[in-house]
């Protein structure tokens, strides 16, 4: 009877692991861990290590249609994700080798007090898993850490909104452009390219840049979507900040997390460069004049600018009150409608060329 039982059991667990092996084909899954490194930033002294260890993932996505029932499909793969929880992981930078694990969901914020300056530029770092069950498989990512060259001010802007269009304040037609289009399909604002990159290089010269810092409430399962279109638009190449990251049973709350954290992360970015002034860039469809308001009064006398792009007309008056309250405190704002217009400001208070 016990020989039945156990060859019951044993067929039982071999039925489960093909119907889970069929699961992960047709979602096209990684069962085994994967190591996610973001663009990391750091300076002379302190390097900011970001990633997440992932122990179900979605393969990276190859071919990109049209059809909308792939990319809903394909958004919905990106929430299809299980976390490592207290990984072990070692990250290599400059021949040294640094021990942590992972927080509950995975993700993993490290610094490093590097014994020696590191060269400005993007700098590669790589990270491994050290869990015994997983050794022989050698599994690892590589990301980049942003060492800004020396300018006079450094970037931050959001992303929904700001510069790609995501209907932020209209969860109806916020989810279907989500659902329906893709990385290579979505549009950014007219003009915001242009304006980004003349940013960018305003006041610099060769390959040197003045650096991007990307804060948005987005959560991490969206980093590889932002990223595939951020470079298909030629946007300038930067740090994304993004939120906690979310399980398929989240996927209809994407972009609508607590504004807080995204302060924290704007907070930690302008500490790590005090001799750096910055300018800030959002939209009035969610928070950011009221996050950006209190980045000035945190910050007196470290922002430039502040650009507010109008995209939900309900928010004027308060807007208008907001960006008074910051120009009070000294800091050039423009609150526009259209890039062109951003442009022109830019040029009149000297963030770029008048003949650009």
């Amino acid at each position: 009877m016990t020989n039945k039982n156990s060859i019951y059991k044993e067929k039982k667990i071999s039925l489960l692991k093909k119907i889970k092996k069929k699961l992960y084909f047709l979602f096209r899954l990684n069962n085994h861990p994967v190591i996610k490194v973001y663009n990391g930033f750091g300076n002379a002294e302190k390097i900011i290590v970001l990633g997440q260890v992932l122990k179900i993932s979605p393969y990276p996505r190859k071919k990109y249609r049209q059809n909308w029932i792939t990319n809903t499909f394909s958004i919905l793969r990106l929430f299809m994700v299980v976390p490592f929880p207290k990984a072990k992981i070692s990250i290599a930078w400059d021949n040294s080798i640094h021990h942590t694990t992972t927080e509950d969901d995975g993700f993993f914020r490290f610094e490093i007090f590097p014994e020696t300056a590191p060269e400005a530029g993007w700098q590669k770092i790589s990270v491994h898993l050290e869990e015994e069950k997983y050794h022989r498989k050698n599994i690892h990512g590589q990301g980049n850490i942003l060492i800004p060259f020396a300018s006079s001010h450094a970037l931050i802007s959001d992303i929904d909104d700001t510069f790609l269009i995501s209907h932020s304040s209209r969860m109806r037609r916020r989810l279907y452009v989500l659902f329906t289009k893709n990385a290579r399909t979505r549009k950014p604002f007219d003009g915001v390219v242009n304006h980004y990159k003349l940013l960018a290089c305003s006041n610099v010269s060769g390959k040197n840049a003045n650096p991007f810092f990307y804060v948005s409430s987005s959560e991490w399962n969206l980093y590889d979507f932002i990223v595939e279109f951020s470079r298909r638009n030629e946007l300038p190449k930067g740090v994304f900040l993004l939120s906690q990251l979310k399980r398929i049973s989240e996927f209809w709350k994407s972009g609508q997390n607590k504004h807080g954290g995204k302060f924290t992360r704007i907070v930690r970015v302008v500490n790590a460069y005090p001799h750096l002034k910055f300018v800030l860039l959002g939209d009035d469809s969610q928070k950011d004049p009221e996050i950006y308001t209190s980045i000035v009064a945190h910050f007196p006398g470290k922002i430039l600018a502040v650009y507010i792009r109008a995209v939900h007309a309900a928010n004027f008056e308060k807007v208008q009150l907001q960006i008074k309250g910051m120009e009070e405190k000294g800091v050039s704002c423009c609150y526009f409608k259209h890039s062109a217009e951003a442009v022109l400001h830019s040029k009149k208070i000297g963030l770029i060329s008048a003949d650009a």
